[in-house]
């Protein structure tokens, strides 16, 4: 878990994907179904949304039979689930400032749900805006270390239109507008390969460091989030060090 930079702090950390490969199926079949059912358009030539769904999709390798049951539930009826988006916001341990995503058949029980996590880890939910205004919505993009150098990384993502770049060790991360997201996102492909994640969410304005109490409390109100079955994703401001990270791991 080590090699935390601020994008892999505020986007769904590495590894949790293969440890919940069945539950993360579950929730980005339910994106491609909301996203196909929003608009009543299937093809996602035609459905932006769609489009970034079954990308995410494909980057967690899920079957593409999975991929096709999912726009046919949408439009052929499906289990009927009615699904909602809803936006969480709140303070973490340290006031941290936290955002989650979810969709949800039943309101009442995921905000309940979602409000005992935050009392549960020192926090407290708040009403919505009470902390967006700290982030900047928009896509994010990410690549492995190796991919490329950060000259060539800064180069292919200027001329597919981004709107920032951070290249260290852990990897090249990638800010664009949420717009421009798809139009980026495919130019950066065809440059560079195929991204290691890209994803439309919330990056912060600023960020908080947590020492190892903290970060540790705050990491287990992450989990939390993340293992509940309506949350599609979770970001925070907080920066934990490299080293907190290792005694955290150890």
């Amino acid at each position: 878990m080590a090699g935390h930079s601020k994008f892999k702090n505020i986007m769904h950390r590495k590894g949790a994907q293969d440890a919940k490969r069945a539950k993360i199926f579950t929730k980005v079949g339910r994106e491609i179904t909301v996203a196909a059912k929003s608009s009543g358009e299937p093809d996602p030539e035609k459905n932006p949304r769609l489009r970034v769904a079954i990308s995410a999709a494909r980057a967690v390798n899920m079957p593409n039979d999975r991929i096709k049951k999912a726009i046919q539930s949408a439009i052929g009826g499906g289990d009927g689930a009615d699904y909602v988006e809803m936006r969480y916001e709140g303070y973490g341990p340290a006031g941290v400032a936290v955002i989650v995503e979810a969709l949800t058949d039943n309101r009442n029980r995921t905000a309940a749900d979602v409000r005992s996590y935050f009392n549960k880890f020192g926090g407290n939910l708040g009403e919505t805006g009470s902390v967006s205004f700290n982030f900047t919505r928009g896509g994010l993009i990410s690549y492995e270390a190796d991919a490329a150098d950060a000259d060539t990384v800064m180069e292919a993502a200027l001329e597919a239109g981004a709107e920032d770049v951070e290249s260290s060790e852990d990897g090249h991360e990638i800010l664009t507008t949420t717009e421009d997201f798809l139009a980026v996102r495919e130019a950066l492909e065809a440059a560079l390969g195929a991204p290691q994640e890209a994803k439309i969410g919330w990056k912060p304005n600023i960020t908080v460091d947590l020492a190892e109490d903290k970060a540790s409390t705050m990491l287990k109100l992450i989990d939390t989030l993340e293992d509940h079955d309506d949350v599609q994703a979770v970001f925070y401001n907080a920066e934990i060090s490299d080293d907190v990270m290792e005694k955290l791991a150890g």
